[in-house]
């Protein structure tokens, strides 16, 4: 029996060449399998393949995981090392914190905010004018407020109800399809349009979409635009495309089973059939499962010949593997949450959730897409990056979809499917608790 490990991200490019980037009834929790315990070997045929080149990927700790991202956020809030830490610690710590908020005042509830300048905290906005007294949490050494802001005009199920229902006589308002998504800080219904609709004036067309929605629109016109990242890169997972019989490569994001057979994530935009070929030269063909591409989804599944182990690459060079050691769902994800993301163009990065409710403008779903698509902050995102893992630490979050671009080509933002939208029957998998795999 052999378990491998296997690369994240999601790219297609030709092998030869880089290219340059160019309302369902919706699960909400992600179904967890039992722990598993798995050893890696390298994936060499000693017949074919000459002796490995490069050494063993180590495998981190989840103390480890976090301080890495911990100094990316040092360096993002100008806070040491120590600070960084702790408020990460406070970040996991406060998840079921914020979850039992959200359920006890669900019929208040604008949104959940996390707060990092001129101090950490987190911000619970809710209607109505009936005051709450504060609340803290502590993890890490540190103890931190948890403030609730009344006065929001609607709660965020009345927006997220009027984007799903009112998605398409919103559309046909505008000249351009927009992107919507519920702003967690103020809890407003926010319309992004580009400049061919701005000429109207911001305030006629708050007025104007505002009386199709029902709730309270903010509009931001930006000249900017939502694409599904190019399907390009280079990894070491390939496949013949049918259509031009070009061999494109791509690479893949968490490891999943089904309970009989293990495969691994991809964007459904990736070839087909692929073969994994690892940095020490073994290939191993991935048969084509099936893809889901449509609404709330954008993920392809590969099976694997045998078990695979619970880890992802979270480093550019794929040094360096990180166990899956828990899932975050969309419902549990804050505005201002820091997650990271390795992508074969942009290599490992860090920022923060800007929205949790989002549908990105156009057709990338397939059609229009449902506001269940998690932004996250740029400036680091390329074509190429399709179907990177999104993951806080050694927790994962989701798979990244697309992004959107400013007029001089810069990332605004990322958007991701949260691993809530896994297709039925698949689910993650995840290191026994205080066993770290073998690379």
């Amino acid at each position: 029996m052999r378990i491998f490990p296997l690369a994240i991200a999601v790219l297609l490019i030709p092998a030869s060449a880089w290219a340059q980037s160019a309302a369902p009834i919706i699960p909400t929790q992600i179904a967890q399998p039992p722990a598993i315990t798995a050893t890696a070997f390298p994936l060499i045929d000693t017949k074919t393949t000459p002796p490995p080149l490069v050494a063993l990927p180590i495998v981190e700790t989840s103390a480890t995981a976090r301080a890495e991202d911990a100094a990316e956020y040092a360096k993002l809030f100008a806070v040491t090392l120590r600070e960084a830490i702790a408020r990460l610690a406070v970040q996991d710590a406060s998840v079921p914190v914020t979850d039992a908020i959200a359920e006890r005042y669900r019929d208040r509830l604008a949104g959940i905010a996390i707060e990092h300048r001129p101090a950490y905290r987190i911000v619970v906005n809710l209607t109505g004018t009936a005051p709450v007294a504060p609340e803290q949490v502590s993890a890490g050494g540190i103890t931190v407020p948890i403030v609730f802001r009344p006065g929001a005009a609607v709660t965020r199920e009345r927006v997220i109800w009027a984007m799903t229902n009112h998605q398409a006589a919103i559309r046909s308002a505008l000249r351009t399809p927009p992107g919507m998504g519920l702003d967690p800080h103020t809890g407003v219904l926010v319309v992004t349009i580009g400049s061919s609709d701005a000429a109207e004036g911001a305030a006629s067309l708050e007025q104007r979409l505002g009386a199709i929605a029902g709730v309270p629109v903010k509009v931001r016109a930006l000249n900017q635009k939502d694409v599904n990242l190019s399907p390009e890169g280079g990894a070491r997972v390939e496949g013949l495309n049918p259509d031009d019989k070009r061999r494109y490569v791509c690479t893949t994001g968490f490891n999943i089973t089904d309970g009989v057979r293990s495969a691994v994530t991809t964007a459904a935009h990736c070839v087909d059939h692929l073969d994994y070929r690892g940095a020490r030269g073994g290939i191993e063909p991935l048969s084509f499962v099936g893809q889901w591409g449509w609404g709330y989804r954008d993920v392809q599944i590969n099976a694997a010949l045998g078990p695979l182990p619970p880890t992802f690459y979270a480093d550019a060079a794929r040094t360096r593997l990180r166990p899956v050691t828990g899932s975050r769902g969309r419902a549990s994800t804050r505005a201002g949450d820091f997650v990271c993301h390795r992508g074969e163009r942009t290599g490992y990065s860090c920022a923060l959730v800007q929205l949790t409710d989002f549908a990105p403008a156009g057709d990338l779903c397939g059609g229009p897409c449902l506001p269940t698509w998690v932004t996250v902050s740029g400036p680091t995102c390329k074509g190429g990056d399709s179907g990177s893992p999104v993951f806080s630490g050694t927790t994962a979050l989701g798979i990244l979809k697309g992004a959107s671009y400013r007029g001089d080509g810069s990332c605004a933002f990322y958007f991701y499917m949260s691993l809530d939208y896994l297709p039925e029957g698949w689910s993650l998998l995840q290191a026994m608790p205080g066993v770290v795999p073998t690379g």
